[in-house]
């Protein structure tokens, strides 16, 4: 019985954590998401191009319901991370949403260092499971 009983906690216990990890769509666990033109500690002057990657899956607008694939967001001076991986990533000034499908912006960022973020996401904004989220990295603009 007390075997019965730990089993049941470490299901339990893994059923939990799983659910912090991600939302409901399943990813390729080899999927990456990354930055095409900027790396960790570069210098940048405003305008800034932003060119995301991705590899492992294809890219598909908000909406569209698809094995695979997912659309784009930039996450800038924010982190997403715990119960946030189970919820629509919110729309604002530091979550950005490429829902059309895009893989670049241009855009003007704050001046000083900057932290920057790609999450790939499904159809619902929400994150895969496992996350698609390339490292945090951090520029500097001028």
């Amino acid at each position: 019985m007390r075997y019965i009983f730990k089993f049941a906690a470490a299901c339990a216990l893994a059923m939990s954590v799983t659910a912090v990890h991600a939302g409901d769509t399943p990813a390729p666990k080899d999927a990456k998401v990354y930055f095409v033109n900027l790396k960790d500690g570069q210098e940048v002057t405003n305008p800034v191009t932003i060119r995301f990657g991705l590899s492992g899956m294809g890219v598909a607008p908000a909406g569209t319901e698809k094995e695979k694939t997912g659309h784009h967001h930039l996450i800038i001076n924010e982190k997403i991370e715990g119960d946030e991986l189970n919820e629509p990533i919110p729309s604002d000034e530091n979550h950005r949403h490429f829902g059309g499908g895009q893989t670049e912006i241009t855009l003007d960022l704050p001046t000083g260092q900057v932290t920057l973020q790609l999450v790939l996401a499904d159809w619902s904004h929400v994150p895969h499971n496992p996350p698609v989220m390339s490292e945090r990295i951090t520029v500097t603009v001028k």
